[in-house]
């Protein structure tokens, strides 16, 4: 990717470690299990996203660790998008709000 050196990547070491870097920030779950459309939620600048797996979510841990849960609405029945897909539409929607 030709714009890979605009993005700021970090990884941590472990999900205690991640808490510990993350502290201050809200995190931000974005699963089917909440009421909360991502379209009418306040971003923050320095609000961290999260996303699972698409066949499982993420682990409870992580859930409980949540600040907040996010949604796509979706039609009745419809399957859920893939996470890339679902990254970026509240990608987009955050950065909207923002700049």
């Amino acid at each position: 990717m030709d714009y890979l050196d605009l993005a700021s990547i970090r990884r941590s070491a472990s999900w205690e470690h991640f808490q510990t870097e993350s502290k201050g920030h809200r995190l931000l779950l974005l699963t089917t299990k909440s009421a909360v459309p991502y379209t009418s939620f306040q971003f923050h600048s320095d609000d961290i996203l999260l996303l699972g797996r698409e066949s499982s979510g993420v682990p409870e841990h992580v859930q409980a660790a949540a600040t907040d849960r996010l949604t796509i609405p979706m039609q009745p029945g419809a399957r859920s998008l893939n996470v890339a897909l679902a990254c970026a539409m509240v990608t987009g929607e955050a950065l909207r709000q923002l700049l």
